[in-house]
């Protein structure tokens, strides 16, 4: 039985109301003042709401913008003595689903209520199919309508079908590895995406990962194993940060892709295969080229379509969407209901820098869900670290886990704070925390080797 709050400050129309109501099978709710109402939302589920449109401490339009800052999608039917086109206007602009006139008529009230109802199901149900969406695709999916993603989309829907090569460019936690697996989506290639992280593999096996290795070929090789080229065949290679590849190897791996033949370590049989390459860097790879520290000729056959994935201050108006997703896929992983983001709260977030990207936002996200302590149900800015501004200072532009930066110009200090946040963003996870400091992970497992103290940072 759907519940109707009324709320009219004339006890005589909320009892014409009431009566209405129950005659239509509805549980009716009664209120004679928008604070009252807004009391009896906060205490109990309601699903179609009734309002007067003037009464004297706060009108139905306050109402209508209350429960958009509170985060609420309740149906609202406005109700007035005073008939005018105007009044009508400004209640749909700011959100009403209908509109009606005093003295009330049963049957407009009872095809306003049907409607209204109907409404109030169907956003119950287009909820539910975006939660179940979005358990399909977890928190990795691509969000946004802005026009720096809708670019870098238009352009994979224009290469996904070739072959070409395709060079995904941008900063650590800007989704490169999502587009890459969407290119593979979109291609329709028969074969799997296989994925080779160049900077995550130990020196001495990078080449057996790439071409595999016959039995015998090196101590440990105890058996023939193919190698990422052989298990794309007729699919898509992803070659993870492909700036971190030693130069002797870029030699082997330029070979293998324009001819689409290789030997296996320890082989001399030429194997032929069908494998479309996609590479990412975080780094400006031409300039590496320029400065020798990347084939010039390698970089040109990876560059045949150069994408860049934006960082997300570039995409800042994606925020608010990014954020509905990942509470709603922390809250599903949690068996919970997803807490309400307020508007204070997405525009606390659009102002962070958000160093990490899209990444750091789904971490502080994903943090704050689970750390959420309001027991209104809302995800408030400090559940983000905002706090509140002292007299005459700014509010911080940034949220940081790790504190303040030292006040110093101590390399070492500065390198240890850097550190510790880029862990504390990525939850502790070493590859990705080496992402965003643009090291490899090696690198970063040398620099916490180095600091026995900070042990505490060594999370994997």
């Amino acid at each position: 039985m759907p519940t109707v709050l009324c709320i009219d400050d004339e006890p005589a129309v909320g009892v014409v109301v009431e009566h209405a109501l129950n005659e239509l099978g509805h549980e009716p709710v009664l209120a004679t003042s928008v604070e009252d109402g807004l009391k009896i939302v906060n205490r109990q589920p309601v699903d179609l709401i009734i309002s007067d449109f003037r009464m004297p401490s706060a009108t139905g339009l306050d109402l209508l913008d209350h429960l958009k800052e509170m985060g609420f999608e309740i149906p609202v039917i406005i109700m007035t003595g005073y008939s005018s086109i105007e009044n009508a206007v400004l209640s749909m602009r700011h959100g009403a689903v209908d509109y009606l006139t005093k003295p009330l008529r049963q049957e407009a009230l009872r095809i306003a209520v049907a409607n209204a109802i109907e409404v109030a199901r169907l956003r119950r149900e287009n909820e539910q199919f975006r939660r179940e969406l979005e358990s399909l695709q977890g928190p990795s999916a691509i969000v946004g309508e802005s026009p720096a993603l809708k670019q870098v989309l238009d352009t994979i829907a224009a290469v996904a079908p070739t072959r070409a090569t395709v060079l995904l460019e941008g900063e650590s936690g800007t989704g490169k590895e999502l587009f890459a697996r969407l290119i593979h989506t979109r291609s329709g290639r028969p074969g799997q995406l296989v994925t080779i992280n160049c900077a995550a593999l130990p020196e001495g096996l990078v080449e057996s990962a790439l071409f595999g290795h016959e039995r015998g070929a090196f101590t440990g090789a105890t058996q023939r194993t193919q190698g990422a080229f052989e298990r794309a065949h007729q699919g898509t290679l992803l070659l993870d940060e492909i700036s971190e590849m030693r130069l002797d190897l870029q030699a082997k791996l330029l070979r293998a892709i324009q001819e689409q033949e290789f030997e296996r370590v320890g082989g001399h049989q030429p194997i032929k295969v069908n494998v479309r390459i996609v590479a990412t860097t975080n780094r400006d790879l031409a300039a590496e080229a320029e400065a020798g520290r990347f084939r010039r000729d390698l970089y040109f056959r990876l560059s045949v379509v150069p994408i860049r994935t934006p960082a997300l201050r570039e995409r800042a108006e994606d925020i608010p969407l990014l954020v509905e997703h990942f509470v709603r896929h922390a809250a599903h992983q949690m068996g919970t209901r997803p807490p309400v983001v307020p508007p204070e709260t997405v525009a606390y977030l659009q102002q962070l820098p958000w160093p990490g990207n899209v990444r750091e936002l789904a971490n502080a996200v994903e943090r704050a869900v689970i750390l959420n302590r309001d027991r209104s149900g809302r995800l408030l800015p400090e559940a983000f670290g905002a706090v509140r501004p002292a007299p005459g200072l700014a509010a911080p532009t940034s949220a940081a886990p790790a504190g303040a930066p030292p006040a110093t110009f101590n390399l070492r200090e500065l390198e240890e704070y850097t550190i510790r946040r880029a862990l504390e963003a990525t939850g502790g996870h070493r590859a990705r925390a080496a992402e965003l400091l643009g090291i490899s992970e090696r690198t970063l497992r040398n620099k916490l080797n180095v600091r026995p103290c900070d042990a505490s940072l060594g999370g994997s």
